[in-house]
């Protein structure tokens, strides 16, 4: 009665070229959502590094602490749904606390809440981390609670005789989540890089973290709109749970009976026959056999997601300039969803059916075995393009050493004395004027590459106090002259100046002059200003490079990009595939359960590496991952080997007909025969999704 009442309520529906009318709302829902989650996932870890100004290995702990509790909560928004609330309640509360955390974490970005001294750095820290901890938990909630909820929620929608409306729709859902992944990725990166604020102008993490909370928003907005037309089914039980209760009570019934004169059994889950259908437990046994095979498994995403988090670090150390476009940091991340896109198709038409042809038994098993050494190649690469940055970088003293660095702006030749007896001879810097007056500055030099690929400008005059003022791409520098001449130059504090030609605009009463210079990424200067700069129009700045800028490009991080996503192809797509096909039908949830652990347990290996691991080196730290997952590899090549594949469909026939039930075909016999004459009617229809 139920099953006819569903179905009464199924032809009711609106539909649009063969399709319910509620799936167009649910495409949309997916695209925002996943539009705000990658968006805000792009800039996350530079959002760690250069506005909380956390060091390295601690962004990319807390990075991946995140990364890992978005794939442990949909277990939770699974049995919530399956269990209590069903899926559309589930879908509208946990987006709600979704919306939630991405305003929350929003608002944590706003340099200006606690700007009390105007000088663009927050001056409580303890009020944006603890603001933007609430918001990373709140938005791990909303996402991995609704992640096993939608695609599902829209396959309810579909009557029984739209099987192929029903494969559009998820290729089209699957259209929208990389679709989502790449705009996002391209868009909020070009977001950060603007500058904004109320008192002083940064690096726009508001508006980069704002779009994607207002997507959000409009995430929900457009899920809710369409209420009215969904087909909401109830609650029906959640199988994880009684898995675990059916595995649980097997484990206590074993232990209870753990005296050698109770007879073994053969399999520990064969303890659980006493309270449990001998048919659940059949598919357990086979569930198990597969989730053994997990096992090794976290180690390729514990490579596989550090593109976002230490790759993106690697690119603010190198240029991003492209000739016809400059390409942020965060946005080489768009390479992955973009091969994504490429290489799948590649792949299943073409790669796989040719070493078919050539009579290479391929496996689904090989297969993944050959995606992890792809993604180890991955970081092999990863490690080949940091040996070459670090030969770019300064040499920067260590903690026992200092580091002293003299520029002689006199007409001559300079003897230095250092005592006790070091001698120096310093050459002229090539000055024409001479300074009237010389005194000797010992200031703290800067001590690391420039925050996100910027360029670090001092300027040193010995005849002048100034004050400067940024207009769009100028800078403005009132000067006045120095009545303390002989006791010390005037230093501007350091300023931190985007890429491309950037002018300064030098004013004293009515003389000025400007200057105009293009510039790299991650480069320091200093510019020395004598009393002659206005006579000689600006011609008489003397330029001091402190620290050259990145000179390796952001193209030499292809490579790796194209190795992991090749991995990723025949690991993550081929291991799905594999999972589905060895699993009982109503299992497979459990699995996808497991298959999400796995990601999870990869990134909170990543965060144990980063806080324990401390390598004095970047490419040593790449190259051990990469070597761990050979060996993982290695192991679960042997796993594979004696893996032997089984048909469950087959197994559950046999255990039916020992149990005398009639097999599950004949018992839907009636209703296929009703959805083939549907089927039909609706043959139009069909024709109409096939184009």
């Amino acid at each position: 009665e139920k099953m006819d009442e569903t179905k009464k309520t199924k032809k009711k529906t609106a539909e649009c070229c063969g399709y319910p009318i509620s799936i167009f709302f649910i495409v949309v829902n997916e695209f925002c959502e996943r539009f705000s989650y990658y968006g805000m996932r792009a800039v996350l870890v530079l959002y760690f590094r250069y506005f909380l100004l956390w060091d390295d290995d601690l962004a990319t702990s807390i990075y991946h602490a995140f990364v890992a509790l978005c794939y442990l909560t949909p277990i939770l928004g699974a049995i919530i749904a399956d269990s209590w609330l069903g899926k559309f309640k589930t879908i509208i509360y946990l987006s709600i606390v979704y919306a939630i955390g991405q305003v929350t974490m929003a608002v944590s970005t706003i340099h200006d809440i606690t700007d009390a001294n105007r000088d663009g750095t927050p001056d409580n820290f303890t009020f944006h981390i603890a603001l933007s901890m609430l918001g990373l938990v709140l938005i791990a909630l909303g996402t991995g609670g609704i992640k096993p909820c939608v695609a599902a929620f829209g396959g309810d929608q579909f009557q029984e005789h739209q099987s192929r409306q029903l494969n559009t729709f998820f290729s089209v859902f699957y259209l929208c989540i990389n679709a989502g992944s790449l705009l996002s990725t391209l868009i909020t990166p070009v977001l950060r890089a603007q500058e904004c604020g109320i008192h002083t102008q940064q690096q726009c993490y508001p508006l980069a973290f704002g779009v994607p909370a207002a997507l959000m928003v409009v995430s929900l907005v457009v899920f809710i709109s369409g209420s009215g037309m969904y087909i909401k089914t109830d609650p029906e039980g959640n199988i994880m749970w009684s898995v675990c209760k059916c595995i649980g009570f097997a484990i206590k019934n074993r232990f209870r009976h753990r005296s050698s004169r109770y007879p073994k059994r053969e399999h520990w889950m064969d303890w659980a026959d006493e309270k449990y259908d001998k048919l659940l437990i059949a598919q357990i046994k086979i569930v198990l056999k597969v989730l053994f095979l997990y096992i090794p498994l976290p180690m390729f995403w514990t490579l596989f997601d550090q593109k976002g988090s230490r790759w993106t670090l690697q690119a603010t150390t190198m240029t991003g300039d492209f000739g016809a476009f400059i390409l942020q940091p965060d946005q080489m991340q768009t390479v992955n969803p973009i091969l994504i896109l490429t290489l799948v198709p590649i792949m299943d038409r073409l790669i796989f059916p040719l070493i078919q042809k050539c009579g290479i038994n391929f496996s689904p098993l090989k297969r993944m075995t050959v995606g992890m050494l792809f993604a180890a190649m991955a970081f092999v690469s990863a490690a080949l393009v940091q040996i070459e940055i670090d030969k770019t970088l300064p040499n920067f003293p260590s903690s026992s050493e200092s580091q002293l660095k003299v520029v002689n702006i006199y007409n001559r030749t300079l003897n230095v004395t250092i005592s006790p007896n070091e001698h120096l001879l310093i050459d002229s810097f090539g000055v024409q004027h001479t300074f009237s007056y010389f005194t000797l500055l010992v200031q703290e030099d800067i001590k690391s590459k420039p925050n996100e690929g910027k360029n670090a400008i001092r300027i040193k005059a010995p005849y002048y106090l100034f004050s400067f003022l940024k207009m769009g791409c100028e800078y403005h520098f009132m000067l006045t002259l120095n009545p303390c001449l002989l006791e010390s130059w005037c230093l501007t504090a350091v300023l931190l100046v985007s890429l491309l030609r950037r002018d300064f605009v030098f004013r004293h009463g009515e003389q000025w002059c400007e200057f105009s210079r293009k510039f790299g990424f991650g480069a320091s200067y200093t510019f020395l200003i004598p009393s002659t700069v206005f006579s000689t129009d600006c011609a008489s700045i003397i330029e001091v490079e402190d620290m050259k800028p990145n000179s390796v490009h952001m193209a030499l991080q292809i490579p790796q990009y194209f190795l992991i996503t090749t991995g990723e192809v025949m690991f993550s797509v081929t291991g799905l595939q594999f999972s589905y096909s060895q699993a009982p039908k109503n299992m497979k949830s459990v699995l996808q359960a497991g298959w999400l652990c796995t990601n999870a347990v990869g990134n909170i290996i990543v965060l144990i590496v980063a806080e324990l691991g401390k390598l004095p080196k970047q490419w040593a730290e790449y190259v051990l991952f990469a070597s761990m997952l050979v060996a993982v590899s290695i192991v679960f090549s042997i796993m594979a080997y004696f893996y032997t594949y089984i048909d469950p469909a087959e197994i559950e026939a046999q255990i039916r007909k020992e149990q005398g039930l009639e097999p599950e075909e004949k018992e839907k016999e009636t209703l296929e025969m009703e959805e083939k004459d549907e089927g039909q009617k609706n043959d139009q229809e069909v024709k109409q999704t096939k184009i």
